[in-house]
């Protein structure tokens, strides 16, 4: 009975620990707001770049998983490249060193609870006291108690190893076996990371095993390097149902961390050696131990990512062997596959990734724009070859407004902030205008194959007129574009209502022009069916202006 309560109490230990580590995250996830959004979209600068971006994501939001599960959406949408995903998976796995820098350096060496229970008094505060009205702020302080407290209820849940020598006994089965003992303790890591979904969460209870003298260096350091194979599971279950470049993007997150471990395990001595050098104190302190073990994890991060990164194309192309295309993969049925990223993501990170999927509705959204003034300007059979392919497109186009908003729908049910709230809204704006922006190409294009199918008289002139005209809405549906990864300033928006003005101007001297021929003898039904093609794009001005509104309502 004593050991099922004292097992008891250590999972309730670790339940506070990560539930206060979903908390901290999620404050700090609102808190960065537009910050993350700006660190994201500089992902898709190159692969140092990537590197950098995805080290200060995981960072802010302390898990490398929801990084690499979010990374995996970008992918999916066609915002990352393969290349440049693979750069913010090795950065995330950087980042995510950081939480066993701040258990080493704050957990154990002083009473925790002395910052603990202050941290959740200061949080709780600021949440009930709604005149404070920062409620991430709150979230993030009761977070950062919690995750301590729950440290601390932890290292005094486990058992002092001086009480119960039988561990020792038990544990020795495993160690002093050579690359035996290596692989055995690196799985134990791996499955230990898998069952709590979050190798921070893995990492604490391994600094923590080790405080209290379960096990020694070698073992932990053996155990850290499985943990960081064990947080490449969720990305990979978040891929199951993906296109094939999502599965490549989790496969070499995979691919990197197994050969990190596969060259580190021909140098492992040497390696703890060289961070006993890098870091002050006898390994066989308590408090110096848990520094080195952080030092360890960082030092291995680093280092093989300064090994792989010149080897990106090359694990691109491995890739690419491993995961062949399926015939699901090809164009068909759409689906917005989306799965959470553990414990440790939020609703804010969720939005990301759905922003990333509006993006690529909007793309295809440009696309069936772009077909409509090549089937008018120029109706020939090659173009009017691709009509299966641009009707698929309208469906797809279709799809995306139904799956996405559905998602968005599903997010606005969770508790979240007013904030939030307001960013979900703006975003179902967005959707909306764009599903309306694709129903107005479809008849575009409509009226374009009548042009033809008719054999209206609209001359070279005409189309002369009307090309600037459409090449002005294609500039204002590439605007918005470039905000959707984030936010839009209130200058910006400035500038989308002159480019809306400037859409309507032109469609006024256009129709002024076509009255004009039609009291001069000119075809009035080919002039009518010529104003009727000039207010469809106008309405797709109208549309992309309520999408630049909704963009600056997002923070």
């Amino acid at each position: 009975m004593k050991v099922f309560y004292q097992v008891l109490t250590v999972l309730g230990s670790l339940g506070v620990f990560l539930y206060g580590m979903r908390l901290m995250s999620d404050g700090l996830q609102s808190a960065a707001g537009s910050r993350l959004k700006r660190v994201l979209a500089y992902m898709t600068t190159n692969r140092f770049a990537g590197v950098v971006s995805g080290f200060a994501t995981t960072a802010i939001i302390q898990s490398s998983s929801a990084t690499t599960v979010m990374v995996v959406g970008f992918v999916e949408a066609g915002l990352l490249s393969l290349k440049q995903a693979i750069g913010v998976i090795m950065g995330a796995n950087i980042g995510t060193t950081v939480t066993g820098w701040i258990v080493a350096l704050f957990g154990f060496k002083f009473s925790i609870t002395s910052a603990a229970l202050p941290a959740i008094a200061v949080g709780v505060a600021i949440l009930l006291i709604k005149r404070i009205d920062r409620d991430d702020i709150g979230e993030m302080l009761l977070g950062f108690g919690l995750l301590f407290l729950g440290l601390g209820l932890l290292k005094d849940a486990v058992p002092d190893i001086r009480e119960n020598p039988e561990i020792l006994s038990f544990l020795a089965r495993f160690t002093g076996r050579g690359v035996l003992s290596f692989v055995v303790f690196v799985a134990a890591g791996t499955i230990i990371t898998v069952i709590v979904q979050s190798s921070s969460a893995a990492m604490a209870i391994t600094l923590t095993m080790t405080f209290t003298g379960w096990i020694d260096y070698p073992t932990a350091a053996a155990i850290i390097l499985g943990e960081n194979i064990g947080t490449t599971v969720t990305a990979y279950l978040a891929s199951l149902n993906s296109g094939v470049t999502a599965r490549r993007a989790a496969r070499a997150h995979t691919l990197f961390n197994l050969f990190g471990v596969f060259w580190i395990a021909f140098l492992f001595q040497p390696f703890l050696s060289l961070v006993d050098i890098i870091v002050p104190g006898e390994v066989t302190g308590r408090i110096a131990i848990t520094a080195h073990l952080a030092m360890f994890h960082t030092l291995f991060n680093v280092v093989n990512t300064i090994i792989c990164i010149a080897f990106v194309p090359q694990f691109e192309r491995v890739v690419q062997a491993m995961v062949r295309e399926k015939p699901s993969d090809r164009p068909g049925a759409y689906r917005f596959s989306y799965k959470r990223g553990g414990i440790q993501e939020t609703v804010e990170l969720s939005i990301v990734t759905a922003q990333a999927e509006i993006a690529k509705m909007n793309a295809l959204v440009r696309e069936l724009f772009r077909y409509f003034v090549e089937l008018f300007v120029n109706p020939s059979k090659k173009v009017r070859s691709r009509r299966a392919e641009i009707e698929a497109k309208q469906r797809l186009a279709a799809e995306m407004h139904e799956q996405i908003a559905a998602f968005l729908v599903e997010c606005s049910r969770e508790s979240i902030s007013e904030k939030m709230a307001m960013d979900i809204n703006s975003l179902m704006r967005v959707v909306t205008e764009l599903e309306s922006i694709a129903d107005t190409c479809e008849k575009l294009v409509v009226r374009a194959r009548e042009r033809h199918e008719k054999k209206l008289g609209i001359g070279g002139d005409l189309i002369a007129d009307i090309l600037p005209y459409a090449e002005s809405v294609e500039r204002f549906l590439a605007f918005n574009q470039q905000h959707l990864k984030n936010t839009m300033s209130d200058e910006e928006f400035r500038e989308a209502a002159s480019m809306e003005d400037e859409i309507n101007a032109m469609q006024k001297s256009l129709k002024k022009a076509a009255r004009k021929r039609i009291r001069k003898g000119a075809s009035v039904k080919a002039e009518l069916f010529y104003i009727d093609v000039l207010k469809h794009i106008e309405h797709i001005g109208d549309f992309s202006l309520a999408i630049s509104q909704a963009l600056t309502r997002i923070r």
